[in-house]
């Protein structure tokens, strides 16, 4: 390297700290209810449902039913798109194409109280088949039957839009109700508009079906051409939107069973991660401790680079930077930080020996600090090389199925099916930034401070360094 001025360290510190300083505060404006965040900081931060608590579900087809792996997918988006309609935005959603299975996780609704996570689960699964039939026939079941089984005049894909409304009052009875409005595709308004005109001029009624469940049959009085229709039945306000929100998503090609089902509560996680968190201060503050202790003045600079290299992970997880997506961070994922700082002390101390054994072979002090960097660069490479290695097998085998790493080792991990373990996922996450930010911070820029602080006369003495004379 060469060489270094006094004022690197100083321009080195500033950076790091002021780097460190944004990625925990963010920056963001407020203005009346609105908020603009323009720089992510810790709390936005999107933990798991192992921190927040949640859900975890697995749907699989009826027993016997062997699903194609384009069901399977239409399958999929439809619980994605229920999932958004129900206002859960932060989910995993995979397919596990080897087992016909579809894997779902997803957190609890943020401040929601009274949250029904098997309400949700039991909404995400139900077939929600539209139908409009001529007639009302139905056999013993309760099942259409007759016309009513055979003549079909609209299905859900003629539904262009569904929502829940309010009917103002009727003359019948002199009160309003919710319903559910429908908005026709061009082809499904040309099949309403003749079903209407034909059945109009006998009365009959168009029965409304969800699955195999009868919702209303009102009678047609008169051709609709309009391409809007309503769904009458006794809804409320809540009731409407779901069965607006299930037209909306789309029909499941299969009735989807629940195989497995798990949830976590918020206090737990809570909990889980204050437990973290605290074991994560103390343990850098140990360490920070002991570097110095042991190290001297090179401990102080590691400590510096380790401060660096904890807040460029929590950028990569936050979003902090806007080229790169947020990260979901788990408790293992937590662990991987504090792992991937026991990587940068282990650097830290090769590198930092090294120094010690030149100085006590003799060497000037800035002879001793850079043989000491060049001799322990082979070795720290090959050890963060090695858990870069392990990380990148761990998103590979536990991440999904579309996640970069496992689309690479598909051809070793593609007999295993998804693992549905994200939480591995975010552990081999945060090990692999960890690590990669090490080698920038743990040596680039540890040599850098240590190579500049070093030029000052006040800490030229050897022993601030751990030599012995």
């Amino acid at each position: 390297m060469k060489r270094v001025k006094k004022p690197v360290f100083f321009i080195v510190l500033i950076l790091i700290l002021a780097f460190a300083s944004s990625v925990i505060v963010g920056f963001s404006t407020h203005y009346g209810d609105m908020t603009k965040v323009y720089i992510k900081g810790v709390d936005n931060i999107r933990f798991g449902i192992d921190i927040k608590g949640g859900v975890d579900v697995t749907f699989t087809p009826p027993e016997g039913f062997d699903a194609e792996d384009s069901q399977l997918d239409s399958a999929k988006e439809v619980i994605v798109q229920r999932m958004i309609n129900l206002g859960i935005t932060d989910y995993e959603s995979y397919i596990d194409y080897n087992n016909d299975r579809i894997i779902v996780r997803f957190p609890w609704k943020e401040d929601e109280t009274d949250f029904d996570p098997q309400a949700a689960v039991k909404e995400l699964g139900e077939t929600a088949a539209l139908t409009f039939r001529e007639g009302d026939e139905r056999d013993e079941l309760n099942k259409p039957s007759g016309v009513t089984a055979e003549t079909v005049i609209l299905e859900g894909k003629d539904v262009s839009k569904a929502y829940a409304a309010y009917q103002n009052a009727s003359t019948q009875n002199g009160t309003g109700q919710w319903v559910v409005a429908l908005e026709l595709t061009d082809e499904g308004t040309s099949k309403f508009a003749e079903a209407t005109a034909r059945l109009a001029e006998t009365q009959d009624c168009i029965s409304i079906w969800m699955d195999d469940t009868m919702i209303s049959a009102p009678t047609v009085n008169e051709a609709i051409p309009s391409g809007n229709a309503t769904i009458t039945g006794s809804f409320d306000a809540d009731s409407a939107k779901s069965l607006a929100d299930k037209i909306n998503s789309g029909a499941l090609p299969f009735k989807l069973e629940t195989s497995s089902f798990s949830t976590i509560s918020p206090m737990m996680g809570t909990g889980a991660l204050n437990a973290m968190i605290i074991a994560g201060i103390i343990a850098f503050a140990v360490i920070a401790v002991f570097m110095i202790i042991v190290y001297r003045l090179p401990g102080l600079v590691a400590d510096i680079a380790l401060i660096g290299q904890v807040a460029g992970t929590l950028a990569v997880v936050s979003g902090y930077f806007g080229f790169m997506n947020s990260s979901i961070l788990t408790i293992p994922g937590i662990a991987g930080i504090i792992l991937a700082v026991g990587m940068g002390v282990d650097a830290n101390v090769i590198t930092f020996e090294r120094i010690k054994e030149e100085i006590n072979k003799g060497k000037t002090l800035d002879g001793a600090v850079e043989v000491g960097y060049k001799n322990a660069l082979s070795a720290i490479v090959d050890g963060n090389v090695t858990m870069i290695l392990v990380a990148i097998i761990l998103m590979g085998a536990f991440g999904t199925p579309d996640s970069f790493f496992a689309k690479v080792l598909s051809f070793v991990f593609f007999m295993f099916g998804p693992s549905t373990a994200g939480t591995i996922y975010s552990f081999g996450y945060t090990l692999l930034t960890g690590t990669v930010l090490n080698l920038f911070f743990g040596v680039v820029c540890s040599h850098l401070m240590l190579s500049s602080i070093s030029k000052f006369k006040a800490f030229r003495n050897v022993k601030l360094y751990g030599g012995e004379r």
